[in-house]
């Protein structure tokens, strides 16, 4: 089990929720219910993640919930430097009416 893989699962995880690549899947194959929740998606992937290259079941689900958990505070953190760019180019390039 590696720790920077386990990482890159929770970015991607949200990130690809996050810029709306999960809704354009969904578009192509129909509604998939555990990837549009960026929660769900970083858990059950992480849990297969860690059982596949642990075998240790309790230690997986106990990394598959943290890693859920901090998925919320990247997207949150994720949703609020969208809100700076927003405001940033605003002031770069203002639009006029």
């Amino acid at each position: 089990m590696n720790w920077i893989d386990i990482a890159s699962i929770v970015f991607v995880s949200v990130t690809a929720n996050h810029l709306g690549l999960i809704g354009k899947l969904e578009e192509m194959f129909g509604k998939l219910p555990i990837l549009d929740c960026p929660k769900c998606l970083t858990w059950w992937i992480t849990l297969v993640y860690t059982i596949i290259s642990s075998r240790e079941v309790f230690t997986s689900l106990a990394i598959s919930f943290l890693c859920s958990y901090l998925a919320i505070w990247l997207e949150l953190l994720e949703g609020f430097v969208d809100t700076l760019y927003d405001k940033l180019y605003d002031t770069i390039y203002p639009t006029e009416d």
